[in-house]
């Protein structure tokens, strides 16, 4: 299923379909029926427009949904180590915050095995201990869809998990 594709979804007739399309993490447009009260939700993968609704109105709505998704299309690590990742969040050590934040910024992208070791604190060019801060941050992305595939040799990189190959 397409990313981008955004289901419409009558409501409140329709809430069981809802509820697999909440599943299924897609775009979702409820089409709020008579004086049905819309659900309230903190998605930025579900809106809500009430008929009649025009079609330029509509088209506005659904792309407005996808440009709200595509921002969390990508994680971002804030400076006190959280970790954010479509509409979920983890909480990661100030030592993985750094390695996290360099993988995160080129996301999908190599990064360097000997820059990452570069950002651990009193590190002597201890590979081991590198490999312990991936292992665990592996541990701690993992439910939210993220994995960290290993570049033999080369490096890290991020990625949605799964497009993630066993290295």
């Amino acid at each position: 299923m397409n990313r981008l594709e955004v289901k419409l979804v009558r409501w409140p007739a329709e809430a069981a379909s809802l509820a697999r399309y909440r599943q299924m993490n897609v775009l979702r447009l409820l089409v709020v029926e008579g004086r049905a009260a819309p659900p309230i939700t903190a998605d930025v993968k579900e809106d809500w427009v009430r008929p009649p609704v025009s079609k330029a109105d509509l088209m506005a709505r659904i792309a407005a949904l996808r440009a709200r998704s595509d921002v969390y299309a990508v994680p971002h690590v804030d400076p006190v180590g959280v970790l954010r990742y479509g509409s979920q969040s983890v909480t990661v050590s100030a030592i993985g915050t750094a390695v996290l934040s360099r993988l995160a910024a080129d996301f999908g992208v190599l990064v360097e095995r000997e820059e990452l070791l570069g950002l651990l604190p009193g590190n002597d060019g201890d590979r081991n201990a590198l490999d312990l801060q991936i292992m665990r941050l592996r541990r701690r992305i993992g439910p939210l869809g993220l994995g960290i595939r290993t570049v033999r040799g080369r490096g890290y990189v991020l990625v949605p998990q799964s497009s993630e190959e066993t290295a």
